[in-house]
């Protein structure tokens, strides 16, 4: 007999894309030995048998044969002469194999009710096997087709139909999509919510970067090439540090390829994102230097136990050094890992110098007198007249021009 209405065949639920035939008849003959065990209070003396094709369901009760008046237990046994009903020839000890009329064993009811059940558990178990497939594929590309748009969000499918949820936080931000259009992203984590699975996908993650990187250029794969760090500003600028394994290879030269054709496709994707390839290098003064590329640096200056750099720069490398919106010197700084401050270079500016550099020449009490009107510094004192120091300080006007002399002595070597 078949399964009377609880499951015609297994493509009634060929909407549950995450679920294996196997497993399928697993959830299948456990809902039936559910009903039997709370019919017979035990399902051992059955078979549940299921076609892998077609889904149709037999159950067989499995007795034996005991003689007339002896049967104890009308699940487990069967009296001779109700034998012989069903064969002619059955001898006592031997087994009865019947097969269940489910709606007359179960009734009409029973049978409805255990079908909500089976796909109650065939639905609970399609999104544990959906969460754990997406767990295991968190910072993967995975292309979808665009489905619908929301404000907020955009439904993508998969391949299999798969409803992946891509925020519009995690869009570039010149990203503009239609029903129907492909497109890429990496699965930024998987959620449960209200007991469903949400897939959360980006475009702006720096995995997302890397896996594309990954994707264009082998070496990367091959272990020849690392990234060390990616830093983004997502359809901005972005800035990737690369180190190589094998002396004979440039990174930087892998990962752009000839003419630019690796690193070119990436761009694309990106919505045209400005991507700078670097030499990674444990040195930090050198990789402040390469993370603030294109611009050129003169001098720099590291403050390790503030994690601050100052570079000075000449005012034509300024603008570069800064980018647009301040988007390079924003990520340099994110690359190397220090709050880095830009100074211009000025053409033949000179050094200040603290006037306690000059107590082998100048008095103690006069430094004194002297910073006691805020002059700290040698250029500081120049800057104000002579006619000034002498109204302002208790110091004569040959004190003042000797004072002079020797600082511009100074300035002029």
């Amino acid at each position: 007999m078949h399964s009377s209405g609880l499951i015609d065949s297994f493509s009634e639920f060929k909407e549950f894309k995450n679920i294996d035939r196997a497993t399928m008849q697993r959830v299948l003959e456990d809902v039936f030995r559910g009903m039997l065990r709370k019919k017979f209070n035990s399902d051992e003396n059955f078979d549940v048998i299921i076609n892998d094709k077609s889904g149709d369901l037999e159950i067989w009760h499995n007795r034996t044969i005991v003689h007339d008046g002896e049967v104890e237990n009308p699940n487990t046994e069967i009296a001779y002469q109700d034998a012989l009903k069903i064969e002619p020839d059955f001898e006592i000890g031997e087994y009865v194999t019947t097969e269940v009329d489910i709606l007359k064993e179960f009734g009409r009811r029973a049978v409805l009710s255990a079908r909500q059940t089976l796909l109650s558990k065939v639905l609970e178990l399609e999104k544990d096997e959906l969460y754990k497939k997406y767990k295991d594929r968190v910072g993967e590309i995975i292309t979808g087709e665009v489905y619908q748009i929301w404000k907020k969000e955009i439904m993508i499918l998969d391949d299999e139909g798969n409803e992946l949820i891509l925020p519009k936080n995690e869009m570039i931000h010149a990203d503009h999509y239609k029903k129907g259009d492909a497109i890429r992203a990496v699965v930024l984590k998987v959620e449960m919510h209200n007991g469903t699975p949400r897939i959360i996908l980006s475009r702006t993650s720096p995995v997302f970067l890397e896996r594309l990187f990954e994707q264009e250029v082998p070496e990367i794969i091959d272990g020849l090439i690392s990234i060390k760090k990616i830093v983004r500003e997502p359809g901005e600028r972005a800035k990737v540090a690369v180190e190589s394994y094998d002396d004979r290879i440039d990174p930087v030269g892998a990962c752009v390829g000839m003419k630019g054709s690796r690193i070119h496709g990436i761009v694309r994707e990106l919505r045209n994102e400005n991507i700078d390839v670097i030499n990674f290098t444990t040195n930090p003064s050198l990789l402040v230097q390469r993370a603030l590329s294109p611009a050129k640096i003169s001098g720099i200056k590291i403050e390790e136990d503030r994690k601050r750099v100052a570079v000075t720069i000449k005012a034509d490398q300024v603008s570069l050094a800064i980018g647009k919106g301040g988007h390079n010197i924003k990520l340099a700084g994110k690359l190397a890992g220090y709050e880095i401050d830009v100074y211009r270079e000025t053409e033949h500016e000179e050094e200040d110098i603290d006037l306690e550099e000059f107590s082998d020449e100048i008095d103690s009490w006069i430094i004194d007198e002297l910073k006691g009107i805020g002059c700290d510094t040698a250029k500081s004192v120049l800057a104000i007249s002579v006619e000034d120091l002498v109204r302002r300080t208790e110091l004569e006007e040959e004190t003042v021009i000797e004072i002079r002399k020797i600082l511009e002595a100074e300035f002029e070597q």
